[in-house]
């Protein structure tokens, strides 16, 4: 299940996964957030479980593919049942990859009907405690090394980290904790990234992806920018070069 994201000969590229998304929220106006977004040739793009109907979902799904990117649907439904519905409707778009979610035995047992479509979805689920919405993140550094290397057993293409909605431990600690135990699999650093800084040394840390949404939407990525377009050009040029060694 490893191989999603994006990688040059002999280096890890760190990935930009930009989220359509507002406070843990997939925003009304996503399809023309979307359809800007494209115009820059993203080639990692993604939604929420919640803000926007199913309908909608699809669009997303199927404009991001007609471009020739791959699709990700992070869940952050706050109750086992809608997280399983969730994954269930992953299976039904059609999206490459499945964000979040812990009770990785149940919804990996869901997302294996992808299998029999023809195409087999990437689950990374959440690593931690998450709690609430938006989602805030428990758990010290052990705690994430012990879900990573045990999701990785049970046949996770990687995990995603809330590193910066921590609440008992300092997001740097737990990158480096996941990272160490994540020798195979994709890391994905969540929520809440704002700025160039916080870019560079999630690469340092040979972090595999980040998600970024309401640091572009609400403009704050790159202060004085204006613009979807324009704040989208500052986090590539922020991630451009910086392959890791």
């Amino acid at each position: 299940m490893l191989g999603r994201l994006d990688r040059a000969p002999g280096t890890t590229i760190l990935n930009l996964i930009f989220m359509l998304t507002h406070k843990d929220r997939t925003v009304e106006n996503c399809l023309d957030v979307l359809d800007q977004a494209l115009t820059l040739g993203m080639t990692h793009v993604g939604f929420k479980d919640i803000g926007v109907s199913q309908d909608v979902q699809a669009e997303i799904n199927r404009r991001i593919k007609a471009a020739g990117a791959r699709s990700y649907l992070e869940v952050v439904s706050e109750t086992p049942q809608a997280c399983l519905a969730s994954a269930r409707a992953a299976v039904e778009l059609g999206v490459d990859c499945l964000l979040g979610g812990t009770d990785i035995d149940a919804i990996g047992a869901v997302i294996e009907q992808s299998v029999t479509g023809g195409s087999h979805i990437g689950y990374y689920p959440f690593v931690g405690f998450p709690t609430g919405h938006p989602t805030r993140l428990g758990g010290r550094p052990e705690d994430v090394a012990q879900h990573c290397r045990e999701y990785m057993r049970r046949g996770a293409a990687g995990v995603d980290l809330l590193a910066y909605r921590a609440t008992d431990a300092d997001p740097v600690d737990l990158v480096r904790a996941a990272r160490k135990a994540l020798p195979k699999g994709e890391l994905i650093v969540a929520g809440s990234i704002n700025g160039p800084d916080q870019v560079h040394l999630m690469a340092e840390l040979g972090v595999d992806a980040i998600t970024i949404g309401t640091a572009i939407l609400e403009g704050s990525f790159a202060p004085g920018t204006s613009g979807i377009v324009a704040q989208l050009e500052a986090a590539l040029d922020a991630i451009a070069p910086l392959p890791h060694i």
